[in-house]
């Protein structure tokens, strides 16, 4: 009965253990279970069947933690869990092309450096160089950077 309840907490540490690694995020309940499980099946052993099957026992342990470890990195079923979906969508950058420096427009949010303005019936998200502008604020194009839209406040 001694080592039908060491090989169940050995069991259970080594699926607890591939939980944690490879579904679980983070330190969770199912890595403090596994280090607690395996603690227990080796004190369990040593205190209830003696040194040596002790020692064979924190042997098993360790073999079976490093064993299910390279099992299941080797096995297919890694790949099944693995994200293989690649991202090859873009932002409909059509308003912007249609915008040149020198062009007036108006705020349509508060520009805390970043917000959106309307430019030639366009809504365009737009960076502000003179700082914090309120909405409404009649604007102009300064100049165009990288798909970035820099405008300031239109002087009158």
């Amino acid at each position: 009965m001694d080592i039908l309840i060491i090989a169940v907490l050995i069991i259970a540490a080594v699926i607890l253990f591939l939980v944690e690694l490879f579904v679980i995020p983070g330190i969770s309940l199912a890595g403090i279970s596994a280090l607690v499980c395996i603690v227990y099946a080796n004190f369990y052993a040593f205190a209830n069947l003696g040194m040596a099957a002790g020692f064979i026992t924190l042997g098993i342990s360790t073999v079976a933690c490093i064993g299910s470890l390279v099992w299941f990195m080797r096995s297919k079923m890694l790949d099944k869990l693995a994200l293989k979906k690649d991202i090859d969508s873009t932002i409909d950058r059509s308003a912007e092309k249609k915008i040149k420096v020198g062009d007036t427009g108006i705020s349509t949010t508060r520009l805390a450096q970043i917000g959106y303005a309307n430019i030639n019936g366009n809504i365009v998200e737009v960076k502000s160089m003179d700082g914090l502008l309120n909405e409404k604020t009649p604007i102009i194009v300064s100049r165009i950077t990288d798909g970035t839209i820099m405008v300031e406040k239109l002087k009158n």
